[in-house]
């Protein structure tokens, strides 16, 4: 007799409505990998992605260069310290849609997104979602998710038929986050573009 552990058939869309209704807060190390539309590589990056639902998250890139994205609850804000500029937008624009809302956004996630199961590969069970706005800047978002259903990996297809790959480790659900984490001040001398 085939004795199956609790949640082994559970399909992608059930470990992202779980992962969602389970997780608050979280933190992970990534990989990045972004794909030209023939499959080659035309950049790697890595940093640390945090987050505190709703609306909250950071995304510190450590290589090849600095760059920090921070979603305060209230605006969207993308650091990039070689250019010395910092663009600004309000939150509910810039994350309705988009793939940090999958993680990082409300509850409703199916208010913004379309969600198919897209079946097992590597291990991972995973999930498609296509953005309901047209208007969101790429075409559709697959997580896999592991058997505790934290997020292992994303792969992000966009308008211009590049994918963008993430590969998740050392992630940690629930931690104790300070809230300075994300707020944003702009660093004196930087122009400021936006709002």
């Amino acid at each position: 007799m085939l004795v199956l552990a609790p949640g082994a058939q559970a399909g992608g869309i059930e470990r992202l409505r779980t992962f969602v209704s389970e997780t608050r807060s979280g933190q992970a190390r990534f990989e990045q990998a972004l794909r030209d539309r023939t499959g080659k590589t035309v950049q790697n990056a890595s940093g640390i992605f945090q987050f505190q639902r709703p609306g909250r998250f950071r995304w510190a890139y450590e290589k090849p260069y600095e760059q920090l994205i921070v979603g305060d609850g209230t605006r969207f804000w993308v650091y990039d310290k070689d250019l010395s500029q910092v663009t600004v937008k309000k939150l509910d624009q810039a994350l309705g849609s988009s793939p940090a809302a999958l993680l990082a956004g409300s509850d409703d996630i199916e208010a913004a997104f379309t969600l198919v199961d897209a079946g097992v590969q590597d291990g991972l069970e995973w999930v498609r979602a296509v953005p309901r706005n047209r208007e969101a800047g790429f075409d559709s978002v697959k997580m896999g998710f592991d058997q505790r259903s934290q997020p292992a990996a994303m792969e992000l297809k966009d308008q211009f038929g590049q994918t963008t790959l993430l590969k998740f480790a050392d992630v940690e659900k629930n931690p104790n986050l300070s809230p300075d984490l994300f707020t944003f001040a702009p660093p004196k001398g930087v122009d400021v573009v936006g709002e």
